[in-house]
């Protein structure tokens, strides 16, 4: 009896270790990654074939904010995540505590100006109001956008340390006003403003991208300082996952793609 009973817990054991080898095998060919969801979790879409190809299979979590899908994979909820620049990762790195790094640039999405309440530059009143992002980063980009196109003019210091707020502006001759707001808020605004500074995956998502008055260059430093990353926990750029991901999302397949489904709201890296 007490040899069956032996036999009998051996077996079980062997099974249960068995059993937690073929999941953590399994696990290991799934890659988790979180995205905005568009154009981000579109171009990953583009890259499941290629990663099922070599054995991988990919979940996309689609987030519609900028701080969870940063938070989830701090915490190991995410293989990777894919909607955000340097800038924004430095910041938030330095703000919460989190250790994520970047490990490709896929593309660039410059920042436009769109039509609210105003419909185009020409017909824009003194007054008017312009609604620009609140988080440090892409509120630089706006008022350098706007001062760019001779709207305002913006403290240099404040924006070569990338922390410009509508405080620092300097020369306000047509007496606008602006409005801070969450990025992904701005697109429901519009009839609120009379223009807004409008990120490139939000204006995707809200159907706007061809009413754009005008953008960042492609040829600017913009475009080469804020190209959305893949983004991976510090401390495993070089794991498999990761290198099957720079791989993939770095080919000229997927650039190919980009060009021909987003182009020129959404521009190779």
């Amino acid at each position: 009896m007490k040899k069956n009973i032996k036999a009998l817990l051996l077996i079980t054991l062997l099974a249960l270790f068995v059993g937690g080898c073929s999941t953590t095998k399994a696990s290991d060919k799934v890659i988790t990654v979180g995205a905005s969801p568009t154009p981000h979790a579109k171009i990953l879409e583009a890259a499941r074939a290629a990663l099922l190809a070599d054995g991988y299979t990919l979940v996309i979590k689609e987030f519609t904010d900028y701080v969870l899908p940063n938070t989830a994979l701090n915490s190991g909820d995410l293989d990777a995540n894919y909607f955000q620049h340097v800038p924004y990762l430095t910041d938030f790195n330095a703000k919460n505590g989190t250790k994520l790094s970047s490990v490709l640039a896929v593309h660039f999405e410059p920042l436009g100006l769109y039509p609210g309440k105003t419909t185009s530059i020409a017909t824009l009143k003194d007054g008017a109001t312009i609604a620009v992002p609140n988080d440090k980063s892409n509120e630089t980009r706006a008022l350098a956008l706007l001062q760019d196109n001779g709207l305002i003019t913006v403290n240099p210091a404040k924006l070569a340390s990338e922390d410009a707020t509508i405080l620092d502006i300097t020369s306000n001759p047509r007496n606008f006003k602006f409005t801070e707001l969450e990025a992904v808020q701005i697109p429901r605004a519009l009839a609120d403003v009379d223009l807004a500074v409008i990120n490139g995956n939000y204006a995707l998502e809200a159907k706007i991208e061809k009413s754009v008055l005008l953008t960042e260059s492609k040829d600017s430093a913009a475009a080469k300082k804020y190209a959305n990353i893949l983004v991976v926990q510090t401390g495993k750029e070089t794991t498999a996952k990761a290198k099957e991901l720079i791989k993939v999302l770095g080919s000229q397949a997927i650039k190919d793609f980009i060009t021909a489904n987003f182009y020129p709201t959404v521009i190779p890296a």
